[in-house]
């Protein structure tokens, strides 16, 4: 298996809801899990994440819900319809259902579908699926 350069590791206050909303919900790949340490990797189309139960190994501060304040994770996707389908076939709230954004970067302007939903513990996750190019 080839790792990403960089990783995030999410603490999560229970591992088996998280697991329960990336692997059966939104449809991650569990490629491994250290059941005794409560940790999991997981990978989405090329993305990777690793969940981990809070053990204060980590921890710089309290945690307090919605945690990862100030940070969302973008994540593509090919199957956008599809996850919001789940999220609402598992009575999850969606944050932001899905919605066109544009953005332009060296004179390239892209035209992508985004949703945004919270995961068990409040982390923002944005999956985007890019439709053109102009």
């Amino acid at each position: 298996m080839l790792f990403n350069k960089l990783i995030p590791e999410l603490s999560v206050s229970n591992i088996d809801d998280s697991l329960k909303f990336y692997v059966n919900v939104l449809g991650f790949k569990k490629e491994y899990e250290r059941k005794a340490d409560k940790f999991a990797f997981l990978s989405y189309f090329g993305s990777q994440i690793m969940i981990e139960e809070v053990n204060d190994h980590w921890s710089v501060g309290e945690l307090e819900r919605p945690f990862g304040r100030g940070i969302n994770f973008q994540i593509e996707t090919e199957e956008i319809e599809e996850i919001s389908k789940k999220l609402k076939e598992n009575n999850i709230k969606i944050y932001k259902d899905i919605f066109e954004s544009r953005y332009t970067a060296d004179g390239v302007t892209y035209v992508e579908k985004e949703l945004l939903v919270q995961d068990p513990d409040g982390y923002l996750l944005r999956f985007q699926q890019t439709i053109e190019e102009e």
